[in-house]
């Protein structure tokens, strides 16, 4: 018959057909479930078909409301031998096979549940159903058959589980899922209940409600999801579900670690000193950082890998007390203000007439000829004196001459070839007073290195 009623349950088995395939698989089970003993959840097999050829015995451990779905890419077909039964107070109505292609149906087999085929669906003489045959392309086709169709069943709500952490004070997408005797409820309202304050979302075609709750202290939280209002042959309303427990997380921090000094610190030379700021544990970039406890502050960014790299000239001999404080950061955490612990370092008074300073090296982009690498080397001469040559050597080699301005630095700009970078450390020689000295500092990679 093609009137509007056959054209409604079309299109009410095309809704229930598509809820059935989405549902998330729980379980991959072998093809024939003969046999077996299986309890509520969402089943299908390797082989993308099943066959019944046994009892399969379906335990609903004593849910009445307990759902078993049955999920096929091509067939279902039972044997003479096939029974379906029920145990722990499994219901008919709420047992699913959603069929890809056709289902067949052995003479004298017993089948529990409705079947949703997506081509046809053939019961042959002497099959027994217990639920539905329901066929979206082709013929359902009957032969002296016995078919029961199971009553309404209550409303059920299902809320699905949480994707993704839940952190504490952050909006957590939630859903759940309303059926009409396995058919999905449409319009109805659902309250989810268990975060800061109450909310209330409607279902969709798919009878899906989706809301957010918001968790404002870390730990254990239980949801829940009520109906408060659905317009259904089902009594939904006032249908609440299993509680769904979840795991709230802590708010992530934001953390500022200043890195050790390397070499030593010298009264009126800058010190390279730098911190990594984090998120979570994960770099922040972008962030500006102020480092103090030098003769003045100084403010530099972070970069990709969230570390901030700077310098700070101390004016006096003894300890000193270097702090990081992020300043100002787009980040979720709240990282402004955040301040990184002290880090105590010994600055000690310039020895000799001449001084090195610690460098580092870097790749010369684009790759330049004749050296891939450049390094500035720079020495100091006390008291300060303009003019004297001091020569650079790095690996005992040679690498330039700088002649010291009126403060008495000399600084060199010295290409590096890819051996020399392996020193850990560079010298300074020059000849002040008439007398050769020289001085030697360290020589370590920059970051970034290009």
């Amino acid at each position: 018959m093609n009137d509007a009623a056959a054209a409604q349950a079309q299109a009410d088995l095309l809704i229930g057909y598509g809820n059935a395939l989405v549902q998330p698989v729980t379980a991959t089970v072998a093809t024939e479930l003969g046999g077996t003993t299986l309890f509520p959840g969402v089943y299908n097999s390797a082989s993308g078909t099943f066959t019944l050829n046994g009892t399969l015995t379906l335990d609903a451990q004593g849910n009445p409301n307990a759902v078993f779905i049955f999920k096929t890419n091509t067939t279902l077909i039972t044997g003479a031998t096939g029974n379906v039964n029920l145990a722990g107070l499994a219901q008919s109505s709420h047992v699913f096979w959603q069929v890809g292609s056709s289902a067949t149906l052995g003479a004298g087999s017993t089948i529990r549940g409705s079947i949703l085929a997506n081509t046809s669906i053939t019961a042959t003489t002497g099959a027994i159903v217990d639920g539905r045959l329901l066929a979206l392309g082709a013929a359902v086709t009957l032969d002296t058959n016995a078919v029961t169709v199971p009553a309404l069943s209550t409303c059920q709500v299902v809320v699905q589980p949480v994707v993704g952490p839940v952190v504490a004070g952050q909006p957590t997408p939630m859903s759940a899922v309303v059926t009409c005797n396995g058919l999905p409820v449409s319009g109805a309202s659902v309250t989810f209940n268990g975060g800061a304050a109450p909310v209330t979302a409607t279902t969709n075609a798919a009878g899906i409600a989706t809301g957010s709750l918001t968790f404002n202290t870390a730990g254990t939280a239980t949801v829940t999801a009520t109906v408060t209002a659905a317009d259904t042959a089902c009594a939904c309303t006032g249908v609440v579900s299993a509680p769904l427990t979840i795991t709230v997380t802590p708010q992530p921090s934001c953390q500022v670690v200043i890195q050790p000094v390397a070499g030593p610190v010298v009264v009126g030379q800058p010190t390279p000193v730098s911190a990594v700021v984090s998120c979570n544990g994960l770099p922040v970039v972008g962030g500006s950082v102020t480092f103090t406890g030098g003769a003045v502050p100084v403010t530099v960014t972070t970069n990709l890998a969230g570390v901030a790299t700077g310098s700070l000239t101390f004016n006096s001999a003894g300890p000193a007390v270097i702090t990081a404080t992020v300043t100002a950061a787009g980040t979720g955490c709240a990282c402004t203000g955040v301040a990184s612990a002290p880090l105590t370092t010994t600055v000690v008074q310039q020895t000799g007439p001449l001084s090195a300073s610690p460098a580092c090296w870097r790749a010369h982009l684009p790759i330049p000829i004749p050296h891939l690498f450049v390094a500035t080397l720079t020495a100091t001469v006390r008291p300060a004196q303009a003019g004297v040559p001091v020569t650079f050597f790095v690996s005992g080699l040679p690498v330039g001459t700088a002649v010291t301005n009126a403060a008495g630095v000399a600084t060199l700009n010295a290409g590096l070839s890819i051996l020399q970078i392996s020193a850990s450390s560079y010298t300074a020689t020059a000849t002040v007073g008439g007398v050769p000295v020289q001085a030697t500092n360290t020589l370590r990679p920059c970051f970034p290195p290009a």
